[in-house]
């Protein structure tokens, strides 16, 4: 019993770490913010991806924001089946920077926090959900998939001062066929 209540002690303080004080870009622009986007990395912390790390991609996506705040993000991803494109609504919050979507392979609300961008080539973002328990991911987006050794390595810092454990910090492997040209 003390074991799990110790487990579930830890996994709380763990949750209000990653995701408790982090803030969204000062004074974020949904129009700049807008275009192409890769997923040059992410650090996730379920353990449950470990194994699969080497298996992941880069994805691409195209954030096209409405009149209403909202956004569309179209998220390209190499499956076994072929490139497959799903498309997410990012709901606005009263926050500049945060947005919710709905996730149908999760049934669940999903929050979105875009920490840091320059707009025109990187965007650190935090995503987060509630399950049986809270799970938390950083990506780290690029307007091309290779970004300098310096925002790599931003990216991983970030992470673990997050509390990341380092195997679970990933830069995955290009994928030069999906989306498939003209997309």
């Amino acid at each position: 019993m003390r074991l799990f209540v110790a487990t579930i002690s830890v996994a709380i303080l763990f949750a209000a770490r990653v995701h408790g004080d982090v803030q969204p870009q000062k004074d974020f622009d949904l129009q700049r913010f807008s275009g192409k986007w890769y997923r040059v990395g992410f650090a996730y912390d379920s353990l449950s991806f470990v194994p699969y790390r080497n298996q992941l991609r880069i994805n691409v996506g195209v954030l096209t924001p409405l009149a209403n705040g909202n956004a569309n993000m179209s998220m390209w991803s190499q499956r076994s089946s072929g490139c497959r494109c799903d498309v997410y609504v990012y709901e606005k919050t009263a926050v500049p920077g945060q947005f919710t979507y709905f996730s149908t392979r999760h049934n669940r609300m999903k929050d979105i926090t875009v920490v840091e961008t320059n707009y025109s080539e990187y965007a650190l973002v935090l995503k987060h959900k509630k399950m049986n328990r809270e799970f938390t991911q950083v990506a780290l987006y690029g307007r091309s998939h290779n970004l300098s050794l310096q925002l790599l390595e931003k990216f991983r810092e970030f992470s673990l001062s997050r509390g990341f454990p380092r195997d679970s910090i990933l830069t995955p492997k290009v994928v030069d066929d999906c989306p498939p040209a003209g997309k």
